[in-house]
């Protein structure tokens, strides 16, 4: 191949090459331009919304404010009508007072110590109160002990009333050595406990010694022989300036006198003879008969 034509393939080479660039660089060109516009319009849209967001926030705060506005200034006219009515309302219970300390002719001060001294009577009363509740359930607790005890108390003179009952059918009766009639008489303690609720007698007991004149009741007695083992003895009676002298007599065995300025049956009674010269006994009169002003033993 010939110089030449080496030379002109070089140039047509050379030629194409340039070309190529030229159609690279166009292109680049004209890319550049676009892609700028694309973001352009991206940032327009998003700066659009943020004013059209901005716009309606705005809006929405703008309205909530004017109705914030709105309530405090009802608000303020509510309350400007409530201050008036209490002005109001003082106004007429100054002139109410007034009134009032006119019509009773008391000074402030009187009217404060009087309140207080209501205050004072309303506190006392509430403290009555109380204290008359407090009483009212002790009484209460008391009454239903009272109830218990009565109702033990029932019991026990219903039995008593029993034991007097059947102890009363037990009572001896015995022929008295002067006028021969039938007496009841008193054996022991018990049975003369039994004639004392009688009532229709007085009962003097005793205890006598031989060789000793005892008073008992409004007579003396005198123990003159006391046999232990055949239950005798034998005693005298003094009364109204007179003896009388019981003898050989034996127990539970009434022995009757008369004694007083109108003459009354008296009766004396031995329960038991010890071996020491003693007797034990007691002396009834009727109720109407004369006691003794110191009674020894009753």
């Amino acid at each position: 191949m010939s110089s030449t034509g080496q030379t002109g393939e070089v140039g047509c080479r050379t030629v194409g090459q340039r070309e190529e660039r030229k159609h690279m660089s166009d292109e680049t060109v004209q890319g550049t331009p676009r892609t700028y516009s694309g973001a352009l319009l991206a940032s327009i849209a998003v700066a659009i919304l943020l004013g059209l967001g901005g716009i309606l926030w705005s809006y929405t705060l703008n309205s909530k404010l004017a109705a914030q506005q709105q309530a405090l200034a009802n608000a303020a006219a509510q309350n400007a009508k409530l201050a008036a009515a209490q002005q109001d309302t003082d106004a007429r219970l100054n002139v109410a007072t007034d009134e009032l300390k006119t019509a009773l002719g008391l000074t402030q001060k009187q009217l404060d110590t009087r309140a207080a001294a209501l205050q004072v009577r309303e506190v006392r009363g509430e403290q009555t109160t109380a204290r008359l509740a407090t009483a009212q359930q002790q009484t209460a607790g008391q009454v239903a002990a009272v109830q218990t005890d009565v109702g033990g108390v029932k019991t026990d003179v219903a039995k008593t009333q029993s034991d007097l009952a059947d102890t009363n059918n037990q009572l001896t009766s015995m022929k008295g050595d002067l006028t021969g009639h039938s007496t009841l008489i008193a054996r022991n303690g018990e049975e003369l406990e039994i004639l004392k609720h009688k009532g229709d007698r007085n009962y003097y007991q005793f205890t006598l010694v031989r060789g000793q004149k005892k008073q008992v009741g409004t007579v003396s007695l005198e123990l003159k022989k006391a046999d232990s083992k055949r239950s005798k003895y034998t005693i005298a009676v003094f009364s109204d300036d007179k003896q009388y002298e019981k003898k050989d007599k034996s127990l539970n065995e009434p022995l009757q006198f008369y004694s007083g300025k109108d003459p009354l049956l008296f009766e004396i009674v031995v329960n038991n003879v010890s071996a020491k010269n003693t007797v034990t006994g007691y002396l009834s009169s009727p109720k109407g008969a004369p006691v003794p002003a110191v009674v020894a033993e009753r």
